[in-house]
């Protein structure tokens, strides 16, 4: 399986799956919906939710995104992946907690590395 993670809101995510699908703010700003791969999650995690609780990480089946993915070049030079419409609930298969530590940066949960 082909996954892609995505990082929101506890709330948002229960919203997102009473609605039947899920729309981040940056849909309406930017077009698209930001995630990444296992091997990115811990550093988007640090330089955008630092000191944040109540998220969670979307496990995202890629063949099941009704929408568009696009990996494409973010500014430090890596390829991510951006979902170009509304996120059908029945492609993330798994959700789990993701809150930073006691630092306020997040360590690298066993469920993502088992992704790798």
């Amino acid at each position: 399986m082909n996954t892609i993670l995505h990082i929101t809101k506890r709330q948002q995510w229960e919203q997102a799956k009473d609605l039947g699908s899920y729309r981040a703010d940056s849909l309406d700003s930017e077009g698209f919906i930001h995630s990444s791969k296992s091997t990115q999650i811990v550093k988007v995690a640090n330089t955008f939710f630092s000191n944040q609780k109540e998220l969670v990480v979307l496990f995202i089946d890629c063949e099941k995104v009704q929408a568009e993915i696009r990996y494409e070049p973010a500014e430090i030079g890596e390829l991510f992946p951006h979902i170009y419409g509304e996120l059908n609930i029945d492609a993330v298969y798994q959700v789990i907690d993701f809150d930073a530590g006691e630092d306020g940066l997040f360590e690298l949960r066993q469920e993502v590395i088992d992704l790798e």
